[in-house]
């Protein structure tokens, strides 16, 4: 992670295996095969509740249904089934990413499974690309993303708050297991930072989860490459029309397309076939536009402007663009301070409990 205007780390990564083989499978690639100690894991009992437990040599999980041993498991194949003391089945699986990002610390709030799959399929994601995203939070999205960019792409992450990034990049290393060969953070705003580290038309895809992506129109046009995809999320009508607006006034751009996504299970027990009680309704609105070709004017829209469209130039009421105006609710700085706290010690004592080549733990 750097600051804006300060030279990029020096660092090597944390995997040993990544700095001599960048392309060494990590994440999920990585973990495939019988379950091993360090590895983190899903038990799910016969009512469906579900306990993420990390596997260490000697270590034990304890329930009301009685205790397993984590020997017990390690070595067993990803699915399979083991007991406890007193004889209570729990399924073992290796947690899915969306299981990972639905329980990891966080610090400002996360980019729904629901809403980062859209994001990657909708805003045409894919291997090797150069993605911007801004606004890191706490991950999620930065996860997704890495995963269909792959090793041989580059994600540029921008994020105001550096305990916010702090917390992303933990998150990120945990699911990997090492630091992401094709990811980079920086400290700052995105006005500033994108010129200084990605060229003119040369980002292929950006992403922006912010307050006032309006504000970055001119810049990210600049970065895009002829036909690249910008894509927002953003959590209210007033924000989608005037980033709507702004795109269309820009002329850089093709008509803005938005929409949102609701997600609905079912409860499925022999004919007890209905929709579940509960939902995953609105989260957030996504909108995508295309960049036009330089110079290119595009065509004339034959509908006119909603009538509700306004600036704060043309004589426009505008509200402080902030959190609370929103009616987000703001995290206070204490608790972000405390989750980067827990995430470094855990990161500490993984670290020291880790088995080294001989199989024991290397603070021991």
């Amino acid at each position: 992670m750097t600051e804006h205007g300060q030279a990029a780390p020096t660092d090597p990564p944390s995997d040993p295996a990544s700095a001599t083989d960048p392309l060494a499978p990590i994440g999920p690639a990585a973990r495939r095969g019988p379950l091993r100690a360090g590895e983190r894991v899903q038990l799910t009992d016969a009512k469906g509740r579900m306990h993420t437990i990390q596997l260490r040599e000697g270590g034990h999980f304890h329930t009301h249904r009685g205790g397993i041993n984590h020997e017990d498991i390690i070595g067993q194949s990803d699915g399979s089934v083991v007991l406890t003391a007193e004889d209570h089945e729990y399924l073992v699986l290796r947690p899915l990413l969306s299981d990972y990002v639905m329980g990891m610390p966080r610090g400002a709030a996360i980019v729904y499974p629901k809403d980062s799959g859209q994001i990657v399929q909708m805003a045409d994601i894919f291997s090797g690309a150069v993605v911007a995203e801004a606004g890191v939070g706490s991950g999620s999205l930065a996860m997704s993303l890495l995963n269909t960019i792959g090793t041989t792409g580059r994600l540029i992450s921008m994020e105001r708050r550096r305990d916010f990034a702090e917390i992303a990049q933990a998150n990120v290393r945990a699911w990997f297991g090492a630091d992401h060969p094709a990811w980079e953070v920086h400290v700052g705003d995105l006005a500033e930072v994108l010129p200084d580290v990605a060229a003119p038309g040369t980002v292929d895809r950006v992403v922006l989860d912010m307050l006032a992506p309006w504000e970055n129109v001119e810049v990210v046009a600049e970065a895009l490459a002829p036909g690249g995809v910008v894509l927002a999320y953003v959590a209210t009508t007033t924000q989608l029309s005037r980033f709507v607006e702004d795109l269309r006034t820009s002329g850089a751009f093709t008509e803005p397309q938005a929409w949102e996504s609701m997600v609905r299970t079912w409860h499925l027990e022999g004919l007890a076939v209905r929709p579940d009680h509960r939902m995953v309704a609105h989260t957030g609105f996504l909108v995508t536009a295309r960049r036009l070709a330089t110079g290119t004017v595009p065509p004339q829209r034959t509908r006119r402007p909603a009538p509700g469209a306004h600036s704060e130039d043309d004589g426009g009421t505008v509200a402080a663009w902030t959190p609370e105006s929103l009616g987000e609710r703001a995290m206070s700085d204490r608790k972000v301070r405390r989750v980067a706290r827990d995430l470094r010690s855990r990161a500490a004592y993984d670290a020291a409990t880790a088995p080294d080549d001989a199989g024991a733990p290397a603070g021991l």
